[in-house]
């Protein structure tokens, strides 16, 4: 259920997330609004457990995040990676902790996103995007071990079990090769063309709360997917990967395997765990999920 209020602007009636008053000031310094009666309001997204606002004031916006679950993780990954290692991401002006969400004032960085236009050159540079986050030197060891693809496995149940020999006898130790050779990097978790705003000028990626360490390439997987649901080719994208990234195109096919591997498993533990509960339709997901790590995993040599 969506909370909102309704406010009177100059005889016009105007929809406002009722939660604004707790980063009500930023938001009208922001946009230069005189009070929150003179803000419009447009809801963009809303999960069960979030919600995401533009808020403008004429020309002036911002967009305003309400957070609960693992989405509240987005201010943690904001004061662990996005800060401090200048990720492209927009700017943090404001963030609020209640006791059952995070309230995050976010820069407005534009209207489009890579789903809206799926051009190729968009793949492109959403591609030198993530070569810039996985460039940032970050010190700290991985969230995502070898032995986490057993825990998941488990959590998950009996989507996974006719799995579960493979994550143990071919996964986990290709996982565990993977992050004795290469260092941990940012994964932003979530690297999807929904995520991928521009402006028409630079490409910015948004919704950090799932961003982690980890050696494996989930955020490549991600959009390579996408890439080629939508029909573009996958070789021109790893080509400009490996080329933006300085990295080795072998090693990357492997990282990219390994990534996919990973993020299936985590979406089908989000499924069972929460999706099914906050948004019903996503048990529709599992099966074309389980057939998904099922044949990542016939590939795995």
């Amino acid at each position: 259920m969506i909370d909102f209020c309704v406010v009177e602007v100059k005889g016009v009636l105007a929809v406002l997330p009722v939660w604004i008053e707790a980063v009500e000031s930023a938001v009208l310094k922001s946009t230069g609004a005189p009070d929150r009666e003179e803000l419009a309001g447009e809801l963009l997204r809303q999960w069960g457990s979030s919600e995401v606002w533009r808020l403008s004031y004429g020309l002036r916006s911002v967009i305003a995040k309400r957070g609960s679950d693992a989405q509240a993780g987005e201010g943690t990954a904001y004061e662990r990676f996005v800060r401090p290692l200048r990720l492209p991401a927009p700017e943090l002006i404001d963030l609020a902790r209640t006791d059952d969400a995070v309230l995050l004032v976010l820069a407005d960085v534009g209207r489009v996103t890579l789903e809206l236009e799926p051009s190729a050159e968009g793949f492109l540079a959403s591609v030198d995007l993530l070569a810039q986050i996985r460039s940032a030197q970050v010190a700290g060891e991985s969230d995502f071990g070898p032995e986490r693809v057993l825990e998941l496995a488990d959590r998950i149940g009996t989507p996974a079990a006719g799995l579960r020999d493979a994550i143990e006898t071919r996964l986990r130790p290709a996982l565990a090769d993977l992050h004795r050779d290469v260092p941990a990097a940012v994964v932003h978790g979530d690297f999807v063309p929904k995520n991928l705003v521009t402006d028409g000028t630079r490409w910015t990626a948004v919704d950090w709360p799932l961003a982690h360490l980890a050696p494996q390439l989930s955020d490549l997987y991600t959009l390579l997917r996408d890439a080629v649901a939508l029909g573009h080719d996958r070789e021109p994208l790893i080509n400009r990967y490996c080329e933006a990234a300085a990295a080795d195109p072998e090693l990357v096919h492997h990282q990219t395997l390994l990534g996919g591997c990973t993020f299936v498993l985590r979406a089908l533990s989000w499924v069972v765990e929460e999706g099914v509960h906050t948004v019903p339709s996503s048990t529709d997901w599992i099966a074309p999920l389980a057939t998904e790590l099922e044949d990542l995993l016939g590939n795995l040599r």
